[in-house]
């Protein structure tokens, strides 16, 4: 129960250091500095030597100023004190400030989140270099026992239609339970369909103190202190973020779309073994439609396509395509065809896409068959289902050739651009491959009992 939850117990060590860290000095120039840029104040000191710099910051840890090189004119650098020394950066301005990759909208806190590194780097260089060796991400006590404690609490929910913010006796909403715990229990319990999934991490500024999910140690910094999942919210040190397995769970309320969303999270936030567009559209065509003339070869209209498309956006699987509201069948094939060619990854990946070329100029009929069986092993799991699927509906396609005028060999042409692209742009690489494309989705459908 909720109740019973206990959190993890974060490092503060990295925390405390952050604290102890030296705040920022800014030296004014006394006189008015001439052609002095208008993104720099009055801790602009103008063309002064590393020598002069050191003398004004003598003695004051934490103090900075900014000044223009002798050597380079235009070319500016911030002086910093720290360790009883003066260090000196090239620094950059396109709209903000930055001397590495940070970027800055004041000096001021360029220079805060510079003490701040270099005061935990000095100090917990060796901890920070062992912080992955103990992850508590691992840890039994916190993966595991908590993740059958939460499930029961998923699982109740789910049952009993109760609210899902159930409180415990002081009142903290269960939506504090962080997303490893949240992750862990779905993994256990709910997700039945556990394809592998590495974590969509970028870079992000965390308001307020954060700790890492990995570790369990503080995310120093006033900027871009760590990594976020977008697929499923996990926040994690960048060095941390090597580490993790790819065992992303995504939570619906992050995947903002259906068509133009990677297949393997869309079905792992829905928790299906294919994504829900395949299924609804498969069944529907499957309903009415496959006696249709041209069937995947005729078009539909393209705004009724397009509308289609905005409704799985905006409904999910409570999309409505019956017949009522799309009475033409073909406007429902050109919505698949498009969510297909819609996929940042295809269903046949970049990563094998050469390896089916390869397969397919295979003079010999079982060596080809063999070797395109091999290539469908190295797909993604989700990938491999949705391709299964697919192959196995289309074959029901070509049972009703006399009636829709669709063998393997035409479906190939439709679906062989739409299935697989090659990995570079290439408008010649792609001519050059028609063919062979056609003839690996032919045969997948011809043999999908064998292959699949």
């Amino acid at each position: 129960d909720a109740e019973e939850y206990q959190p993890p117990i974060w490092k503060s060590y990295l925390y405390q250091l952050q604290q102890e860290a030296p705040r920022p000095k800014r030296i004014i120039c006394p006189r008015e500095v001439e052609n002095r840029p208008k993104y720099y104040g009055r801790e602009f000191h103008g063309i002064i030597s590393r020598e002069q710099a050191d003398e004004i910051l003598a003695g004051v840890e934490g103090a900075y100023i900014l000044r223009e090189s002798q050597r380079q004119p235009g070319c500016y650098t911030l002086a910093l004190r720290f360790g009883n020394q003066t260090l000196n950066y090239r620094l950059f301005y396109d709209g903000k400030h930055f001397v590495g990759e940070k970027r800055f909208e004041s000096i001021h806190d360029l220079v805060t989140d510079g003490l701040i590194t270099l005061y935990i780097e000095t100090k917990a260089s060796e901890y920070i270099s062992k912080m992955t060796t103990n992850p508590i991400y691992e840890h039994i006590g916190y993966a595991t026992l908590l993740r059958e404690k939460v499930s029961r609490r998923l699982s109740r929910t789910k049952n009993e239609s109760r609210k899902a913010s159930v409180t415990s006796e002081e009142n903290t909403p269960v939506e504090k339970i962080t997303s490893l715990v949240r992750r862990a229990a779905l993994t256990q319990n709910d997700n039945h369909f556990n394809y592998e999934k590495a974590h969509n991490f970028k870079v992000h500024t965390f308001r307020g103190p954060h700790w890492c999910e990995y570790c369990a140690n503080f995310m120093w910094g006033l900027i871009a202190q760590g990594v976020r999942c977008s697929d499923c919210g996990l926040n994690v040190h960048k060095q941390c973020s090597k580490y993790v397995p790819n065992d992303c769970q995504p939570d619906l309320k992050r995947i903002k779309r259906v068509y133009c969303c990677d297949l393997t999270t869309l079905v792992k936030a829905h928790n299906t073994q294919r994504p829900m567009v395949v299924d609804s559209c498969i069944r529907e065509i499957e309903a009415r439609g496959l006696k249709s003339e041209g069937l995947y070869r005729v078009s539909g209209f393209t705004e009724h396509i397009e509308d289609v498309k905005m409704a799985f956006d905006r409904d999910g699987d409570k999309a409505d395509i019956s017949a009522s509201i799309y009475p033409d069948i073909n406007i429902i094939t050109g919505a698949l065809k498009l969510y297909f060619r819609d996929l940042p990854i295809p269903v046949i990946t970049y990563d094998t896409y050469s390896k089916f070329i390869e397969a397919a100029k295979i003079s010999n009929p079982d060596e080809r068959l063999e070797a395109i069986h091999e290539v469908l092993m190295l797909l993604p799991a989700a990938h491999y289902e949705t391709l299964r699927y697919l192959m196995i509906h289309l074959k029901k396609v070509t049972l009703h050739e006399k009636d829709n005028f669709m063998n393997a060999e035409n479906l190939g042409i439709v679906f062989g651009p739409t299935l697989m692209r090659p990995p570079e742009d290439s408008t010649l690489a792609t001519l050059n491959d028609m063919r062979y494309q056609k003839l690996i989705v032919q045969i997948l459908i011809e043999n999908e009992d064998v292959l699949f």
